[in-house]
């Protein structure tokens, strides 16, 4: 018997979007201020040191500075040190950028049907998830599902997820308002890097890339009333790279968790996610003939690494301008692990970001990706509704594909370019430095 065929459209559509950043910035002093502080001068230390510089990332956000006592102390913290954090700093983000999405889609609370959330820099039982459900009044029938194991691909995981839960509540009739989360404070876990630099002379760069956020997206199945969907879900696909386990991934540990990230991993994403994007593009109802290959859509890519983001780049066949809100975010912010897709995709429909489209055209579809432990690779295909711009504060907007491209050249499309051409130098110099080094 021949599998049922999914509907042309499945109604599933992102009405609210949130993010909630914390209140300080790490320049990359911060690293060096730590390791002056407590460890000793070695060629490893020196090494991580020098790759921090090189990072292209200006700022990472963080629930604290190098003066926090957290890490300001003789010894790295204790993983129930760490999870107290969590809960005082993370879960207040948590909570911030799911009211944030919830007021765009006004959805009240009493209204929500599901909770996907995600998180790899704390394990508790309850889970987080419940203590924001408890803080925004949600209803004790809620149903949850908290994602653990995912790493920086959990905020695209647990919207997959919250799709088929979507798609499952309207097999039955049943309107659905899915509060999707992803909360992460990485900064933390700066003391229990360091501690592997010097004790075992590895050369360790999660330390100079992480940083802490939360986002939440609203997701809609299509009945009962629902504001206008800031992005549809059209579709989705995700795959592990065999043999890959060793690679990438969070290893628990007394102190927190520990960074697995080997050489290996921009090679090995380069390969996979042209693939992955075929197969997406396979498994979708067709397109509008203009768009076809991976350059006709803008990529919310999530910012593993400048090495992630230039090798896309070269897979792809697509330029910095396609992947703007990446680099803007990993700039500006760093990787936040699982809840930077969301920010990137929150950021991606700013005016500042329509200024800087390939040619000054924004695309109607947008490829989100992501990579995480496994390795999997998470994608999926949405569609922008551009006649909401307006609620990210858009004024005079660039044109679409439709209104054609006839803007005056003001410079401003060029703006992105020499932060991106930055980020290229030190990806070079990130790449001579790791050749042929095991990170575990």
């Amino acid at each position: 018997m021949a599998p049922p065929s999914f509907p042309q459209e499945l109604g599933l559509s992102i009405i609210g979007l949130g993010t909630q950043y914390p209140p300080y910035t790490l320049a990359p002093s911060s690293v060096e201020t730590l390791s002056a502080r407590f460890y000793p001068s070695t060629p490893s230390m020196q090494k991580v040191l020098a790759i921090n510089r090189f990072t292209g990332i200006d700022t990472r956000s963080s629930i604290g500075t190098p003066d926090h006592p957290l890490v300001n102390q003789s010894r790295a913290p204790t993983i129930a040190e760490l999870h107290n954090t969590f809960m005082t700093d993370g879960l207040p983000l948590a909570v911030s950028a799911a009211r944030k999405a919830l007021l765009e889609a006004g959805v009240p609370p009493e209204a929500v049907t599901h909770v996907v959330s995600t998180t790899c820099t704390d394990s508790a039982n309850p889970g987080y998830d419940h203590y924001v459900a408890k803080e925004l009044g949600l209803r004790p029938d809620v149903q949850r599902v908290l994602l653990h194991g995912v790493g920086c691909s959990g905020g695209l995981a647990a919207l997959r997820t919250a799709a088929n839960l979507a798609l499952g509540h309207g097999a039955r009739g049943k309107s659905a308002r899915v509060l999707v989360l992803a909360a992460e404070v990485s900064t933390t876990m700066v003391r229990s890097e360091l501690d592997s630099v010097d004790e075992l002379q590895e050369t360790r760069i999660g330390v100079a890339l992480f940083s802490d956020c939360a986002s939440a997206v609203v997701l809609a199945n299509g009945i009962g009333e629902a504001k206008p969907p800031v992005y549809e879900l059209l579709g989705w696909q995700n795959r592990i790279i065999p043999d890959t386990e060793a690679d990438l991934g969070f290893d628990v540990h007394p102190c927190g968790w520990k960074v697995v990230l080997s050489p290996r991993v921009p090679k090995l994403a380069q390969g996979v996610v042209l693939p992955t994007y075929e197969a997406l593009i396979g498994d979708l109802p067709p397109l509008p003939e203009r768009y076809g290959k991976p350059a006709d859509f803008d990529w919310a890519m999530h910012p593993g690494g400048a090495t992630i983001l230039t090798g896309a780049e070269k897979a792809l066949g697509i330029s910095a301008e396609h992947m703007r809100a990446s680099y803007d975010t990993y700039i500006n912010h760093g990787n936040s692990s699982s809840a930077t897709v969301f920010s990137v995709l929150d950021r991606l429909r700013s005016k500042e970001m329509d200024a800087l489209a390939p040619g000054g055209v924004v695309k109607e579809y947008v490829v989100g990706c992501a990579f995480g432990p496994g390795i999997t690779v998470e994608m999926c295909m949405l569609k922008r509704n551009l006649g909401t711009r307006g609620i990210s504060g858009l004024q005079t907007p660039p044109e679409t594909e439709s209104e054609g491209s006839s803007r005056s050249d003001d410079g401003e499309e060029d703006a992105v370019v020499p932060q991106t051409e930055r980020i290229r130098e030190g990806d070079a110099f990130i790449s001579e430095a790791l050749a042929g080094v095991e990170l575990d």
